[in-house]
């Protein structure tokens, strides 16, 4: 029988949580990395899927020490103007710069909004929430007010509900309606994360989107959230993100 590589005890963390927890990737993307040697556990190769990290010891990736990295869930309501990602080579502003005092660990976006979309935004440094989240199977709702260039029609209004056939498929909203008497401002919920996809279902139409605003996310709102500003999540709202299948 072949002899396992530093046989795991009862306790530690498994080394798959161990990288997550560290922000480099989710669980099954590390247990990929472990399976083609990748990470090391005080200067050995670990390709053991069980492995447990005891206290103590050092785990690096790619030469680098890792550090298990307290977890941490920030909601920010984004401005406009800020791109939804770590770094830019264009020397745009990220988001990254509004939540730099949220502390050392190393966070970022759960899906992302354009440049010009403001609203929520979460962002974490647990890899496998966010891919949990960020996957098509999940279904997150989310609200976004619209403000168009011209009136929405009641007929198009009825149109967006029933479904619109763009160049990826035919998308549909799941609630809709006009929340202004100049019929300029629509209030949209729908669960599809295809990229840019509000913007398309009202371009499709004839419409110049103004502004959007993502007001709601997964269950999280903007209340006493003002723009450009960010908070930690609560316990509760954290486990009710991680009920999300």
């Amino acid at each position: 029988m072949k002899p396992q590589q530093n046989a795991p005890s009862d306790n530690g963390t498994r080394l798959n949580k161990y990288i997550a927890n560290a922000g480099v990737c989710s669980r099954r993307e590390a247990d990929k990395l472990i399976e083609a040697g990748e990470e090391k556990v005080n200067g050995k190769v670990i390709t053991e899927m069980g492995y447990k990290v005891q206290a103590g010891q050092t785990v690096t990736h790619k030469g680098k020490t890792l550090v298990a990295e307290k977890l941490k869930y920030v909601l920010l309501n984004k401005p406009k103007d800020f791109i939804s990602t770590l770094e830019d080579d264009r020397g745009r502003k990220t988001v990254m710069s509004l939540v730099k005092k949220a502390g050392e660990e190393r966070l970022f976006p759960v899906g992302r909004l354009d440049r010009n979309t403001t609203g929520l935004l979460l962002m974490t440094n647990d890899g496998d929430l966010a891919k949990r989240l960020s996957h098509p199977s999940s279904e997150i709702p989310k609200v976004y007010q619209v403000e168009l260039n011209k009136a929405f029609t009641e007929e198009h209004l009825e149109q967006i509900k029933a479904g619109v056939k763009l160049e990826d498929g035919k998308i549909k909203v799941d609630e809709a309606a006009i929340i202004t008497e100049d019929g300029l401002d629509v209030g949209v919920e729908l669960h599809s994360g295809k990229n840019r996809i509000v913007r398309r279902i009202f371009e499709h139409l004839g419409y110049e989107v103004v502004k959007l605003d993502r007001v709601l996310y997964a269950g999280l709102t903007k209340k006493d959230l003002p723009r450009g500003k960010w908070r930690f999540l609560r316990p509760t709202e954290v486990l009710g993100l991680k009920k999300i299948k």
